[in-house]
């Protein structure tokens, strides 16, 4: 069985059965501040469920992959939504897997272009974070709250996540 997953460029169009692309290219758009400055309106909904739970704001930095990048493990978050959103206009790869009769199916690798963050569903299957090239400061709004919020899974036999030819890194 072939285990090479070539990562496609992100799309709102090729990522809505696994969340939203978060990124100033939808319509939903409209001035605020006198006119100053555009908003970009309603880009992801935060979840946050279970006993205490609150939606929190967060940064995290994320070290460059290599690549080819070993998949060996994913991982979902039962209580809450989780986005990144980049600080920088550098690259990520994002993987998601659908979900399937006994855990993840089979993974769908995603390059994001500069300035696009994504937002998971909750009990959505996702790699980690995947910086492209060098160091990545990120905004993460995840829930927070008791109860574990964190499934992980890891495959019998990883995949290889592919970036495609002329990718920077």
């Amino acid at each position: 069985m072939d285990r090479i997953i070539m990562a496609k460029p992100l799309t709102r169009e090729s990522f809505a059965g696994f969340g939203d692309v978060i990124d100033t290219g939808g319509d939903n758009r409209f001035p605020i501040n006198g006119g100053r400055t555009e908003r970009f309106h309603d880009l992801a909904t935060a979840e946050a469920t279970g006993p205490n739970a609150r939606v929190i704001i967060s940064m995290a930095r994320g070290t460059p992959c290599e690549f080819p990048l070993r998949l060996a493990m994913v991982e979902r978050h039962p209580f809450g939504s989780q986005a990144f959103i980049p600080l920088s206009p550098r690259p990520f790869v994002v993987v998601v897997c659908p979900d399937g009769p006994d855990g993840p199916g089979e993974p769908h690798a995603f390059l994001t272009r500069p300035g696009q963050g994504v937002n998971y569903p909750r009990n959505s299957w996702h790699g980690v974070l995947t910086p492209v090239g060098e160091a990545q400061d990120f905004v993460i709004v995840d829930r927070a709250g008791d109860g574990s919020n964190l499934e992980e899974f890891y495959f019998s036999h990883p995949y290889e996540i592919h970036l495609p030819e002329g990718a920077r890194t």
